[in-house]
Parts: C-alpha cells; structure tokens; sequence
C-alpha cells in the first residue's frame, strides 16, 4: 500500500501502535540552553538515575550565548554537570557549535529515515533531510533521555508542489512566506507540510532547510522534502558521513516519494510569476510583494538565524552589498549559523564585504531573533529581519515592528535604509 513519507518514517520505528497513536524508538534528541535546562530538572524530579543511550542525546549552546547574563551561564553550567554525570559527550559550547538547526545537519547527526526529537519548535527544519523531526516539550524530552522513546500521533500530509522558473532574487525564503501566506497561519495545523515539484528538485539543501525551518509558521508539525541525490551530495561531504554514505543511499531509497500516497490535500503553485515576498507585522502568514512596501523605513537590519544563517545565505546578501555602503542610522548586524560558516565566510571574503558596507558581524546565536540579546528593539524601531516570527514583542519591545525577508531584500533595504528590492541598488 502505498504510504506518505512521514507514515513510512514513524511506522519503522513504532513498538507499538494504539490506533492512531505509535510509541516509537527515537534515533536522536536535542535540546539547547533555554529549554535544556528545564527538562533536565524534569528528569531530576522525575529521580530518573540513566539515560538510555548517552550517544543519541545532545545539547547546544545558541539561545542566549555568548551568555548575556549571569543566569545564562548557569544554564550552560547545568547542562555540562549533567553531560559529564551521564557520559554525554555531545555537548557543544559556543566555541565547538552554533545554531542547532543549521549545526546538526552540518556536524552530521541528521540522517535520511530517522526520527528526531528537539525540544525546540524549528526542529521541522531537518526535515529537509527527509528525516522525521519533531519539536517536543522539555518534559517529552526528560522522558526520552531516559527511555529512549517517545509517543507521536501519526500526522497527516499536505503536499506542496512548486513549478515554474523562479525570477531573480527569489529565494527559498520567498517560497516559504508566500505559502504560508497562502495557507495561514493554522493551515497545517498538526500536519507534515511535504515539498516537492521541479523547483525543489532542483533546490540546493540550504534553500530546503529554510523550507522546512518555516513549515511550523503554517501550524505544521514539521516539514518534509523526500531524500534524493541532492541531499545524499550534501551527506557524502560530511567527514564523519563518509564511510556510510552506501547506507544512506539504501536509505534513501526506501523512503523516496510515492507519488501514490493518500495526502490530505496537493496545493500545485506555478511561480513564475512569484515576486520577493515581505512579511509584514505581527503575523508570518501575512505576506506581501516587497515592491508595496517600499515607503517603510527602517531602523535595523538583521541577516542570520536557523533560518537564513547559512553559506548561501550571507553570499546572497554579499552580492547585494558588495561596494555599497549601509544607510547611515540603519543598524545592520549579520550573525552566521555556525563556527564553520562564520571560517568559511571569512576565507571567502564574504565577511569583509560586510564589514566594508557598514555591518556588525554577531558570533553565531539566536540573539535577537526571539527577543534574546545582541539586538534587541525597543518601542517605535522597525527592523527587516530574514528570522522566521515577527510576532508582537518577538524581538523585544512589544511597540517594535518586524518585518520578514530574504537575505537579499534585507541587504537592498539595508543600503536603502527602507524596505527595498534588490533591484534597485543592482542596476
């Protein structure tokens, strides 16, 4: 019979099935210095004495590091204690990581077929990797550690197929906000939104990790893009990967798209004519073409998150930015995903192209991107932020306006000083 890719995933690792409930095996869990913390001290008051299996268990440091105070660094403090009374080795401070959700694919912990658990809700992101990936509570997560285990409801499936030729300047970032624009909100809520179509096809892993990233702003419970040579090329150079890359090909095979399945329900866009999408306040869903937005001005500029952090990413901005100058009384601050990126980027000249136009270059963290620190606004500021919410008070001040971009919009508007298309300053 034929299934959809997450009833494949969930059905190989279920032990047992209770309608339409399973309790499955989980191949690896995670969690960072916000949420961490807190299901540690659900183990402990649940006086759990093990962890099941030390080397499925990992914790990032991203949220609020470098620590911005002295209760941050408590939190990281309590996560090394526990990772070294338990045997965890994988434990990443700011000087080994980065973001989670653009570190663990990267570091090679994310695998075609497996099912992850992260108690954070952009764990849909890896996903793109045509894993099953879901945000759980920290309490879900304590229970995990201990058992290695954990019950799910087996989600049904929106597919999206994507068509045409994309214009230039339009990104995976463009495609998300424009579905989710479509759709709502709350139009995948407690579904897997599925990519596909000829545009995926031929979309590098950055771009899908963005897709997926932003599947839990339509309500999803996560996103996902079947495996294919691709993401196999991205695997295969993966140093730790390499000796099981034939595998991983095997994998991908059994968990290819079946174009037979039973989805909920196949939206089929042509975007051909699709323009540079803008989020606009306080909602993601509430998307509009970047050239009906040209009279906002802004205060602050900021290109980075699990969301559009990577290599890619920055290049795209660089290209915009090259031999221009940031607007005066516009901050702009980029904040690449990872340590690896940030090295790469500076062998590239990438992060001078920033420096030279104006910008402030962020270690790798969420900083701002949930109101955290390393620029946070304040009542009255508007910001064009290539992050994924833009919710009341999202990036501190509640009186504070977010709207939501590409990396190469948020550059044009950077050098504009308003939101702008990047057009306007590549002619």
């Amino acid at each position: 019979m034929p299934k959809t890719l997450i009833e494949k995933i969930l059905e190989a690792h279920a032990i047992k099935k209770e309608g339409n409930f399973i309790y499955a095996r989980v191949d690896f869990m995670f969690s960072n210095d916000i949420t961490g913390p807190l299901a540690v001290r659900k183990f402990e008051e649940a006086e759990f004495d093990k962890v099941k299996c030390p080397q499925k268990i990992c914790f990032i440091c991203d949220h609020f590091t470098p620590a911005r105070d002295k209760t941050a660094a408590n939190n990281v403090k309590l996560l090394k204690e526990f990772c070294r009374r338990f045997k965890i080795k994988n434990f990443f401070d700011i000087d080994r990581a980065g973001i989670e959700h653009a570190f663990l694919p990267q570091a090679g912990f994310v695998f075609p077929g497996e099912l992850l658990i992260g108690a954070d809700s952009h764990t849909c992101t890896h996903g793109a990797l045509g894993a099953a990936a879901f945000g759980v509570g920290s309490t879900d997560l304590a229970v995990a550690m201990y058992n290695g285990c954990s019950w799910f409801r087996i989600p049904s499936t929106l597919k999206f197929v994507y068509k045409g030729r994309l214009k230039p300047y339009v990104s995976a970032k463009d495609i998300i906000l424009y579905t989710i624009g479509q759709i709502g909100v709350d139009g995948a809520l407690y579904k897997v939104m599925e990519f596909a179509g000829p545009i995926i096809r031929k979309m590098n892993m950055d771009g899908r990790f963005t897709l997926c990233n932003m599947a839990v702003e339509g309500g999803a419970k996560t996103g996902l893009i079947a495996p294919d040579k691709i993401s196999l090329r991205y695997l295969s150079k993966i140093d730790s990967l390499k000796s099981k890359m034939r595998k991983i090909a095997k994998v991908v095979e059994n968990f290819a798209e079946d174009k037979r399945a039973n989805y909920e329900r196949i939206y089929e866009w042509d975007l051909t004519k699709l323009e540079p999408q803008v989020s606009v306040p306080h909602l993601p869903s509430k998307t509009k073409n970047v050239s009906e937005l040209s009279r906002v001005k802004i205060d602050q500029v900021v290109i980075g998150s699990c969301t559009n952090g990577r290599l890619s990413d920055l290049k795209e901005a660089a290209l915009i930015l090259a031999g221009k100058k940031v607007k005066k009384g516009v901050r702009a601050i980029v904040f690449p995903a990872t340590s690896d990126i940030y090295q790469e980027a500076l062998r590239r000249g990438i992060i001078k192209v920033f420096l030279d136009s104006g910008f402030i270059i962020s270690p790798p963290t969420c900083g701002p991107c949930l109101g955290g620190h390393m620029g946070v606004l304040t009542e009255g500021e508007i910001a064009v932020s290539t992050t994924n919410r833009n919710f009341v008070g999202r990036m501190g001040s509640p009186e504070s306006l977010v709207y939501l971009a590409s990396p190469a919009v948020a550059a044009a508007s950077a050098i504009k000083g308003r939101i702008a298309h990047p057009r306007e300053v590549k002619r």
